[in-house]
């Protein structure tokens, strides 16, 4: 005789007559979303795990909390590492190149001294032309201006 595996409750045909006859839902479930954990409740599940002291009794802990082992060790190593600072999430994504924001600061100060040299040269051609109109040229301001 050949082996077979008991079919899940979903899977089972009843007979065609049974309104208790069950379809499979067709419906398709989402993407599971990526769990995040706070840094508290890492540090909680931690110290839990701390006072396992029996066999299986990580497991049992492992199992009601829907965690896996390599949440442990990761956990453990972050804690080694720096206490809360390592255990609060972290932003994903690319880091920011250190070039780009000196590049950044660099134009805007180059944006900022035009502008005062703009400023500086309005200024210097009032000057210039409130002298000419009072008459105090100075022969000075002839040659550099020739």
């Amino acid at each position: 005789m050949s082996h077979q595996e008991p079919l899940p409750p979903e899977q089972q045909t009843q007979p065609a007559g049974d309104p208790e006859a069950r379809i499979p839902d067709p419906e398709v479930v989402p993407k599971a979303k990526r769990r995040q954990f706070s840094a508290e409740y890492k540090l909680h599940i931690l110290e839990e795990a701390g006072r396992c002291i029996e066999r299986g009794q990580i497991g049992e802990l492992l199992r009601r909390e829907g965690l896996y082992s390599s949440h442990l060790c990761t956990w453990r190593q972050q804690q080694a590492r720096g206490q809360l600072e390592a255990l609060a999430p972290k932003k994903r994504g690319r880091k920011p190149d250190p070039s780009a924001t000196e590049l950044a600061r660099l134009q805007r100060e180059t944006e900022r001294l035009r502008t005062q040299l703009e400023q500086a040269q309005l200024i210097i051609e009032v000057q210039k032309k409130l002298s000419r109109l009072l008459g105090l040229t100075t022969d000075e301001t002839d040659q550099s201006e020739r």
